[in-house]
């Protein structure tokens, strides 16, 4: 989808249909792997700039990825009111998650990415220009919905928390593994569902913990206060400490 993190780097020349499968030439082209290695490079260098922002403010940035559709924004709605928090948005197209937000009286600010599959901190440093960060404990970074690339950027915040919904199987964590290697925390989200899918509970989380023994796991409803609850609680819980 976007070209500078290689996803959009096709073999053009190739167009007989064959069952074997191939390597892209590209991605094993010392020339490209030595752009990918700058432009990765320059974006982690921006992230660290990002972080020491956050810092100055006293916020805890916690990046959020998953796949579309798991929940991020409806969260986000659900945690109006327990928390002190701004968003940053990001989505291909459209500020609609963006204006889901703000009506329940929460700032947040829409980055439209075009064919960008990932934020980057660079994205993130503009985004700074226009959110007011005093008087704030929580930035929340809403990442591009994508279980693959944004995985591979910092963008400058202090945690991950990679969601994964009961809908979506619980073979995502073990068919994603670096995105899931990079997570502080794994929501298993939409919990409500459980009766009416076949997802193993105790099988994500062992196969979380294999990818990462220190990662946090939580269950979690936007129907179940409680289980929201236990969120806030685990974010508290970090700031205090990170």
């Amino acid at each position: 989808m976007c070209k500078d993190c290689g996803c959009s780097i096709t073999d053009t020349h190739h167009h007989e249909h064959r069952h074997e499968l191939h390597s892209n030439p590209q991605l094993s082209d010392a020339k490209t792997i030595e752009v990918i290695t700058k432009i990765l490079d320059k974006n982690d260098h921006e992230a660290a700039h990002n972080r020491e922002h956050f810092d100055r403010h006293g916020v805890l940035a916690i990046n959020l990825m998953s796949s579309p559709g798991s929940g991020k924004t409806t969260l986000l709605e659900k945690l109006a009111g327990k928390l002190k928090f701004t968003v940053i948005e990001g989505d291909l197209e459209t500020d609609k998650d963006a204006e889901r937000l703000q009506k329940r009286g929460i700032e947040a600010y829409q980055i439209t990415t075009g064919s960008a599959c990932h934020l980057d901190a660079f994205m993130v440093h503009d985004a700074l220009h226009h959110i007011d960060l005093d008087g704030v404990d929580v930035c929340f970074i809403e990442n591009v919905g994508n279980l693959v690339c944004p995985a591979s950027y910092d963008v400058g915040a202090h945690l991950n928390v990679v969601l994964v919904s009961v809908p979506e199987g619980d073979d995502k964590i073990e068919k994603y593994p670096v995105m899931f290697r990079q997570a502080d925390l794994v929501l298993i989200t939409k919990t409500d569902l459980l009766p009416y899918f076949d997802f193993d509970v105790q099988k994500a989380k062992a196969m979380a913990k294999r990818l990462k023994p220190s990662v946090d796991v939580l269950e979690i409803s936007t129907k179940d206060e409680a289980s929201i609850e236990k969120f806030v609680q685990w974010i508290r819980y970090k700031k205090e400490f990170c």
